[in-house]
């Protein structure tokens, strides 16, 4: 063996070594871009959690405000519901936090 022939092979085991920084480095992107992506879609699905909590709170207190509307009662009687709709509303307000919160640890 020659003194050109060590060289010829340095310099081809240098390209081999060359191609699989590059390809060790594309592949550590594309890890990196996948992790990425699964982070952004699990933040969505808690943020669709709370929404969906949320839109299923207001539906029930619309409710409650048609039902009070369509009434025909005193007004003692829609000051107590009144009330009693405001203490739910707290009640729900905790409830949809402890969703938000399971879905986030998960």
């Amino acid at each position: 063996m020659t003194f050109g022939d060590i060289i010829g092979l340095i310099v081809v085991f240098g390209g081999f070594v060359a191609i699989a920084a590059v390809i060790a480095s594309a592949y550590k992107r594309r890890l990196a871009h996948i992790e990425r992506k699964l982070e952004i879609t699990s933040g969505e699905g808690a943020e669709r959690a709370v929404l969906s909590a949320k839109n299923i709170e207001l539906e029930n207190r619309v409710r409650v405000l048609e039902r009070i509307v369509t009434q025909s009662s005193e007004s003692d009687e829609i000051a107590r519901q009144i009330d009693a709709l405001l203490e739910s509303a707290d009640g729900q307000s905790e409830k949809t936090l402890m969703v938000a919160n399971e879905v986030s640890s998960r």
